[in-house]
């Protein structure tokens, strides 16, 4: 029965951990070109872009690239989300008052 517990709570978080990533060919490239910065990078390397990806380059330029942050998809109703694009994270914070954080039951990605 316990076993049956686990296995239940674990599919119900699963939805939870789905990470938005992309993986472009590089057509045997010696390096990577992440277009939307305009910026190369060496086989091996792994950096994060200005829009808050999680990026590395793979044998032949392959490209893979996954969010850097969670998207909250579940806080109260009196709460409202905002994405700081500095940090590559939402803040969940009251309407009437944003320096009051909000809980969060529920985001996707990373």
């Amino acid at each position: 029965m316990r076993s049956l517990a686990v296995a239940v709570i674990l599919c119900a978080l699963l939805p939870l951990s789905h990470t938005a990533c992309w993986r472009a060919k590089g057509n045997g490239m010696t390096e990577c070109l992440y277009k939307k910065d305009g910026t190369s990078h060496a086989v091996g390397s792994k950096w994060r872009t200005s829009d808050c990806m999680n990026c590395r380059c793979l044998t032949g330029g392959d490209m893979e690239c996954c969010t850097a942050y969670s998207t909250p998809r579940s806080f109260p109703d009196d709460c409202i989300k905002e994405f700081d694009q500095k940090a590559c994270k939402y803040n969940v914070f009251k309407k009437n008052d944003p320096s009051t954080p909000c809980p969060i039951y529920g985001a996707v990605g990373k």
